[in-house]
């Protein structure tokens, strides 16, 4: 899983070296949550292709799903590579979960693998449906995947832990995004979820959580509005990577990833 990707910075790391990074670390799937790409808020479709080109398998989206109007069709299309948040109303534009496969290799037959999004509730300005009760409905949609995937988009650590905690021994890895700042309490909870409340950002580390350092203190220090450009200096890759039975699906190892342009 890829942290929320900002801006040009955040996509060039993903795009240029990913095909390192999935060789390096033998990846067989991944996830990128990618709502803040397109100028630090939203995503478009010539973003998303390229990051697809990239070897991405599946883009999640968060509270900036909808941001960039060009893309609302890509969503309203049958390309199962691309979710926004399940718990969004029912009428908005695009699916909250998917099912891929990944093909067979010489190690393991081919595998099933769901994939869904959720909003948080606590401090975020979009609110969605109860994440409890629309994520037992996922559940049941992945009767017959076993190995499972959340991007949990929230802002509170105590709402990502319910959440790891409620689906604990139900999804392979419930893994958290949104606030741009990895956490350090990557586990394999008791009954084999993978848990972690945020993976980080992807994006340049020169700035705060992406952004010009300058025009967000000034906007601190005055309450004047100002443009909080994206910023363009130290781009790293944060993300999480988590080994998954999928026989059983569940997790076997958690490790972050901090990963630097030139590494």
């Amino acid at each position: 899983m890829i942290g929320d990707v900002v801006g040009k910075p955040g996509r060039d790391v993903v795009i240029q070296r990913m095909g390192d990074i999935k060789e390096r670390f033998d990846i067989d799937f991944i996830v990128c949550n990618a709502e803040n790409a397109a100028g630090g808020s939203g995503i478009t479709p010539e973003i998303y292709n390229a990051i697809i080109g990239a070897g991405i398998d599946c883009v999640t989206l968060g509270d900036h799903a909808f941001r960039q109007k060009s893309f609302l069709p890509v969503l309203r299309s049958s390309d199962p590579r691309v979710i926004r948040p399940v718990n969004l109303p029912a009428d908005a534009p695009g699916r909250g979960w998917t099912i891929m496969e990944v093909g067979a290799t010489q190690r393991r037959p081919a595998v099933k693998i769901g994939v869904a999004s959720l909003l948080g509730r606590a401090f975020m300005q979009t609110q969605g449906d109860h994440p409890l009760a629309t994520v037992d409905k996922i559940v049941e949609k992945f009767a017959d995947v076993r190995v499972r995937f959340l991007d949990f988009h929230a802002e509170a650590t105590s709402e990502k832990q319910i959440l790891g905690r409620y689906l604990d021994g139900r999804f392979s890895a419930v893994l958290g995004t949104h606030t741009h700042v990895a956490t350090a309490d990557e586990q394999i909870l008791p009954n084999g979820t993978a848990f972690q409340c945020d993976v980080g950002m992807t994006g340049p580390f020169e700035s705060i959580i992406g952004r010009k350092i300058d025009s967000v203190v000034e906007n601190y220090r005055t309450c004047v509005p100002t443009s909080f450009d994206v910023a363009s200096k130290n781009a790293r890759l944060n993300g999480t990577i988590v080994d998954v039975d999928c026989v059983t699906g569940k997790a076997r190892a958690i490790r972050r990833l901090d990963f630097a342009v030139d590494d």
